[in-house]
């Protein structure tokens, strides 16, 4: 406790209303402060007049009488000072809190941010790009008797072309494919290429119920006639989605 603040407990030691720590450091500073020394001794005689006096009643409509201002004075000094003393004690335990709580985040933080990432990352390379392509774009969606594979393709128009994005369900592998676009004069432009695993795709087994992709194709939107997915090497067709 500083010099100066030990100077404004005089009231409140006078009326006994110091904890015993500020209590035990207002009197070693009392020895040697002489001011201090002497308003005690002013207050004291206040403080014994107040202790001999017992509980007057007063009529109901009675005004409250303000006490001495001198004592009212020390006695905000003291509150404020208190109430300042343990602002810091709150801070300084807040700080002291942080410190253990960041040190946690610091210990956890990799691993959740993994469990984050883990979780957000998108099934069968679907991203929220592929998402939002398949439900805004233009959609037409076809199953093929033989094969029995499913899809939707997308299509959106761009400046250079079009942006194209595809669902695939039902197909077996291994396998290695590629989606097509077919022009008009049965021209075929590759739009994406990827592998099927072994358990395929929406199937019994199958690790995903489909694969999700996107592509483009310098061709405008009108200039497709339709779309499809062929084997790699083989040259199968395994669906034919109009456009």
């Amino acid at each position: 406790m500083s010099a100066d603040m030990l100077h404004i407990d005089v009231g409140a030691y006078a009326l006994g209303l110091l904890e015993e720590p500020d209590r035990r450091a207002f009197e070693a500073h009392l020895s040697a402060c002489m001011p201090c020394h002497e308003e005690l001794g002013a207050l004291r005689g206040l403080a014994r007049t107040l202790d001999g006096i017992g509980p007057i009643a007063e009529p109901a409509d009675a005004l409250p009488v303000p006490p001495e201002p001198a004592v009212v004075s020390d006695l905000m000094r003291h509150r404020i000072g208190r109430r300042r003393r343990h602002r810091a004690a709150r801070a300084l335990a807040a700080a002291a809190a942080g410190v253990v709580l960041l040190g946690g985040a610091l210990g956890a933080g990799f691993t959740l941010g993994a469990d984050r990432d883990a979780q957000a990352r998108p099934a069968a390379g679907q991203d929220d790009g592929t998402a939002a392509l398949l439900r805004d774009g233009r959609r037409t969606s076809a199953t093929d008797a033989g094969t029995g594979v499913t899809g939707t393709v997308a299509v959106q128009r761009k400046a250079w072309g079009s942006r194209i994005g595809m669902e695939l369900g039902k197909v077996r592998g291994p396998l290695e494919c590629e989606l097509v676009a077919v022009d008009e004069r049965g021209g075929a432009h590759t739009v994406a290429g990827w592998a099927v695993p072994a358990k395929g795709y929406g199937l019994p087994g199958s690790p995903q119920p489909r694969l999700a992709l996107q592509g483009g194709t310098a061709l405008r939107p009108e200039e497709i006639s339709r779309f499809e997915v062929r084997t790699i090497g083989e040259g199968r067709t395994l669906l034919t989605v109009p456009a």
